[in-house]
């Protein structure tokens, strides 16, 4: 999907190494002034250069931890975290290795699909390793807000965790820091929900495994669906069985094979299809597409448990086929 939103060109004002895996960047306005304004949670595309050369848009998190109540509303600058890698398309390489200060980047204005919710209560925070970026800045504005919030930080260990010093600083003893190699195991979600108040809403960004685990445990104990908010910080892998299978485009003819390593949606982007996406992970809903025949596997987080039994619409930029086709109303 070409993108038709307007975009800021934006210098980089710095770009510095925060671990071996994460690289910090600071974007300005050319000629200086200020920036759109920003909600807690919210995003920016930036376009980014891939290995054979063609453009593609990546989406980063704005980091805030300043706590005034205006803060984000006309920045003079955007902060954004970005963790290398290395199986991936090379988007994030080109933000690694690519880039130095002074370079100019095509940025579209922030759009928020993981926003705060009002109403009574405290917020908890998860966050699992590069998760932390949006849930750094929930965080102050909480705090900015004179809100209860408190946040639990996993990471493989603390040497690969972006933000420490400034969480610490912003949240005192509300933060709880979750190093897997000094744990000798990952997060205990029973044991952070056993310690959850009625009421509270939850928030979490990390990878597949940490929000699956989450969203399980948290069905399990019966905890309505308005409680907990997600957002999440990877990119489809391959899974064990996934095979090539073709998919046929209903109202042209078209038919198409799509190989165990790709999507629904890139093989239709690489056939010169424009379907539309966007958050490419299976959350937003953009993607979804009527299925007029075969057995789809369900991968997504948006259709509901009824939906999927149902059958007959798909999230194509993550879900595939059982069998070996699907018809889908395109």
């Amino acid at each position: 999907m070409t993108s038709t939103t307007p975009t800021l060109q934006l210098r980089i004002a710095e770009a510095r190494d925060l671990n071996p895996l994460i690289r910090q960047f600071r974007l300005e306005p050319i000629g200086g002034g200020v920036l759109p304004g920003f909600s807690a949670g919210a995003h920016v595309r930036v376009q980014v250069e891939l290995a054979d050369g063609s453009k593609d848009w990546r989406h980063y998190s704005l980091v805030n931890f300043e706590v005034a109540r205006n803060a984000t509303h006309a920045p003079p600058a955007y902060l954004i975290a970005v963790r290398k890698e290395g199986e991936g398309r090379g988007g994030s390489r080109f933000m690694h290795e690519r880039l130095a200060v002074g370079d100019t980047l095509a940025v579209e204005p922030p759009k928020n699909d993981f926003p705060l919710h009002t109403g009574p209560g405290g917020t908890v925070l998860v966050a699992g390793g590069i998760g932390v970026t949006p849930l750094a800045s929930m965080a102050a504005r909480r705090i900015a807000e004179g809100l209860p919030v408190r946040m639990h930080y996993a990471g493989r260990s603390r040497e690969l965790m972006a933000f420490l010093p400034e969480l610490e600083a912003l949240l005192g003893d509300s933060l709880r820091v979750h190093a897997d190699d000094r744990a000798a195991g990952p997060l205990d979600i029973d044991a952070l929900l056993d310690d959850v108040p009625a009421g509270d809403r939850l928030y979490v960004c990390g990878p597949k495994v940490m929000l699956d685990a989450v969203l399980a445990r948290t069905q399990a104990r019966g905890w309505e669906h308005d409680r907990v908010h997600f957002e999440l910080f990877t990119t489809p892998v391959v899974e064990a069985g996934d095979h090539a299978f073709e998919v046929e485009l209903a109202q042209s003819g078209q038919r198409f094979t799509v190989a165990p390593d790709q999507s629904i949606l890139d093989c239709l982007i690489e056939h010169g299809c424009d379907p539309m996406f966007d958050c490419k992970r299976g959350e937003c809903g953009v993607c979804a597409v009527p299925v007029l025949e075969g057995e789809i596997d369900h991968r997504d987080y948006v259709l509901s448990t009824r939906e999927k039994a149902e059958g007959n619409v798909m999230q194509i930029c993550i879900s595939r086929a059982k069998g070996e086709r699907l018809v889908l109303d395109l």
